[in-house]
C-alpha cells in the first residue's frame, strides 16, 4: 500500500520537484506552477505503484515456472511404475487418475478428485494451443468423455499410466490414436484447488 503523502511546505515542495527533475535528467529553467508540481507528484506515485506491480508479477511468474517444473520432475520420477486399476501409489502401481492425483499431491500439496472425469470438471478449461507443462490432458479411451487423463510435459508429449500390463510412460499426443481421442485440456489453479474436500474424496 502506498504511504499517504503528507502536505509539504512551499519550500519543501520546490526542493522535491528539483530532486525529481535531476533524477529524470530534465532541466527546469523556469518556475513551475503549483498544478505542474501536483502532476509531477502524482506521476511519481504512479511510477512507484507500477514498479511494485511489475515486481509482484515477476515473482508470480517465477513461482508458476517453478511449480510446473516441479510437476514434470515429479511425474518423470514415476516412469516405469506398473499400471494398476484403482492404484494411487508408486508402491502398488497407478491408474491414470491415480497418477495425476499423486503427482499434484506430492508436488503442490493439492488433493484432486479421484476419477478422470471429476478432475476434468474440477480444473479450468484451456485451449490446446495454450498447454503448458503440468497441465492436464484428457482422452476418450472407453467410449465416454474424459475417461483417460495424463499430464502434459511439453513438446506435444504427455506422461500417463496407460493400461493393464503397461507402465507409466511418455507418449506423443500427435500419434493417431491419441489425436483422434483427445478430449480437451485443463489447468489446475490455486483457487480451484480450494474445492470442497468431499469432492476430492469421491
Amino acid at each position: 500500500m502506498t504511504a499517504p503523502v503528507l502536505p509539504l511546505r512551499p519550500m519543501s515542495r520546490w526542493f522535491l520537484i528539483l530532486l525529481l527533475a535531476c533524477a529524470s535528467a530534465q532541466a527546469a529553467p523556469d518556475a513551475v506552477p503549483d498544478a505542474d508540481m501536483d502532476s509531477a507528484l502524482h506521476q511519481q506515485r504512479l511510477l512507484s505503484q507500477f514498479v511494485e506491480i511489475r515486481q509482484n508479477v515477476s515473482v508470480q511468474a517465477h513461482e508458476v515456472v517453478d511449480r510446473t517444473s516441479d510437476l514434470v520432475v515429479t511425474a518423470m520420477g514415476f516412469l516405469g511404475v506398473p499400471y494398476r486399476r484403482g492404484g494411487s501409489s508408486a508402491d502398488t502401481g497407478f491408474d491414470c487418475s491415480g497418477l495425476v492425483r499423486a503427482i499434484y499431491e506430492k508436488t503442490a500439496g493439492l488433493l484432486l478428485p479421484r476419477r478422470a472425469d471429476q478432475q476434468a470438471a474440477f480444473a479450468e478449461k484451456i485451449d490446446k494451443k495454450d498447454l503448458q507443462p503440468g497441465d492436464l490432458v484428457f482422452f476418450n479411451t472407453m467410449r465416454r468423455a474424459f475417461s483417460h487423463v495424463g499430464i502434459y510435459v511439453g513438446d506435444g508429449k504427455f506422461i500417463h499410466a496407460p493400461r493393464s500390463g503397461a507402465e507409466v510412460r511418455v507418449e506423443d499426443m500427435q500419434q493417431s490414436y491419441w489425436k483422434r481421442r483427445f478430449d480437451g485440456a485443463r489447468r489446475v489453479s490455486t483457487p480451484l484447488a480450494a474445492a470442497p474436500a468431499q469432492m476430492a474424496q469421491q
